[in-house]
């Protein structure tokens, strides 16, 4: 008879119990994958929350859900991009108006005119002043510091979700979108405003810069007119 010295190592119960359980399932992969409760008790953090009984019927559920979220982000991404592209459109045919404007009065009334174009409901050129009332179309008189209140110091355009009284009037409670972009006219302190109903009407980084670039158009246009008239 062979003795030997050497004996196979002794395990705890729990680690001979996770080996055997090892060994089970190397065994019968196979039929394993396709036992979804199983799995479940398996893996939780991948089927969190789920009663999963049949494996298949919940993955193509599953890749149906994700596809569907897929797809709207997808859509939400072009429908930026078409509007974008619209919006880029319309800003290049107004830059043309506002350099064959005859007057003052024409500029105003191109940036005005342009609200629905840009996604607005109405657009307003605001000036600082310390007198209550203007006649001329287009323009409202605000207060002093509100140009700097409403963009910082040195801010050149902002995105708002409310405060539209303030740049619109009584009226300009309602909206729920504003965009005011900062026109640089020698010592006036003005602002290019567009308002509109909805929310977000102006968020995205592409919409923005459009609107941007709008304005400094509006801004020229307005300083090619030495004789600003009294507002």
């Amino acid at each position: 008879m062979i003795h030997s010295s050497e004996s196979a190592p002794s395990l705890d119960p729990a680690q001979a119990a996770s080996e055997a359980v090892k060994a089970y399932i190397r065994m019968n992969r196979t039929r394993l994958a396709t036992d979804g409760e199983l799995l479940a008790l398996l893996l939780p953090e991948r089927f969190k929350g789920a009663q999963v009984l049949d494996l298949q019927h919940f993955a193509i559920e599953r890749l149906r859900a994700e596809n569907q979220a897929l797809k709207i982000e997808c859509d939400g991404l072009k429908g930026s991009r078409d509007r974008g592209a619209r919006l880029g459109d319309s800003v290049r045919r107004f830059m043309l108006d506002l350099a064959g404007a005859r007057s003052f009065a024409d500029v105003i009334a191109v940036a005005t005119g342009a609200a629905g174009a840009l996604g607005a409901d109405k657009a307003v050129l605001c000036v600082e002043s310390a007198i209550a009332t203007t006649e001329t179309e287009g323009v409202r008189l605000i207060g002093p510091g509100t140009v700097t209140a409403v963009l910082g110091p040195g801010g050149m355009g902002v995105l708002l979700s409310g405060g539209g009284e303030i740049l619109f009037g009584p009226d300009g409670a309602a909206y729920r979108s504003l965009a005011a972009f900062r026109l640089r006219l020698g010592s006036l302190a003005a602002l290019y405003v567009l308002g509109a109903d909805a929310e977000d009407c102006f968020e995205g980084r592409e919409i923005e810069a459009e609107l941007g670039y709008f304005a400094r158009g509006l801004e020229r246009a307005i300083g090619a007119w030495v004789d600003l008239p009294k507002v």
